[in-house]
């Protein structure tokens, strides 16, 4: 049995650390010893969750603004970072959706990712060390009635994923892939703009928990260094696809 490796003297990057799997990482990395800096557009938040974390830093930063995330994070030498920030809008067919929610969509998943990872990448590889961590979805791998864009933004994660593979493998940066089912957050509450609406998301079955997929990520970045964990897909027990879901009424 592998014991986790330290990550004392580690500096993690967490993006989307305000709430849910973003608040919850940087909860778990921090425990594990790493110094964590919280990215999030709600300052109040980042420093709520900084006094739980020894040693963190927060940046109010929206990952979709490439100029500030290349200019801010060039502050750090990262070890590890975690690109989460993401949201979903809309559950509606293709044809009813809005143009506005789709470049939100679009320009956070996507667009998100890629500034994070232009802005870090770079250190990481020039000290041939370190892990990448992105946030995926089962809606990266079906598709269901009205994910549309929010499985294309998914579906484009994990091509980016395995796009850096192949541009940076083999230089000692470690590519990492969670890909979990329904998680209870706010992610629903956002999507759908009901509190209510989005408690029946998790009605009569038990969801996967933010510290369920920030155990994931802590193992990945724990292994020694020679094993790199690709790629991880968590579903709750109740799920068997984005589809069929067990609920007990």
């Amino acid at each position: 049995m592998h014991a986790p490796t330290s990550l004392q003297g580690k500096t993690a990057l967490v993006t989307g650390a305000s709430a849910g799997i973003g608040a919850a990482t940087a909860r778990a990395l921090s425990q594990l010893g790493a110094r964590v800096v919280l990215v999030a557009r709600r300052m109040e938040r980042l420093q709520a969750l900084a006094a739980e974390c020894p040693a963190a830093e927060v940046c109010a930063l929206d990952v979709r603004d490439a100029g500030a995330m290349q200019q801010t994070l060039a502050a750090w030498d990262f070890d590890i970072v975690v690109a989460n920030a993401g949201l979903g809008l809309g559950m509606g067919p293709l044809q009813d959706g809005r143009p506005e929610d789709w470049d939100r969509m679009i320009d956070t998943n996507v667009k998100g990712v890629l500034h994070t990872l232009h802005a870090t990448l770079p250190g990481l590889l020039a000290r041939g060390a370190g892990d990448v961590v992105v946030l995926g979805s089962v809606a990266g791998r079906q598709v269901y009635p009205g994910g549309n864009v929010y499985n294309a933004t998914k579906h484009a994660v994990r091509a980016l994923y395995e796009a850096l593979r192949l541009d940076a493998g083999g230089r000692g940066v470690r590519f990492t892939t969670v890909d979990p089912g329904m998680v209870e957050t706010e992610f629903s509450i956002v999507r759908l703009g009901d509190a209510q609406a989005a408690d029946q998301v998790y009605a009569d079955m038990t969801p996967l928990r933010p510290e369920d997929v920030a155990d994931a990520i802590a193992y990945a970045v724990t292994r020694p260094a020679h094993m790199n964990v690709g790629e991880i897909v968590l579903w709750p027990t109740d799920q068997a696809s984005t589809r069929d879901v067990q609920r007990r009424s």
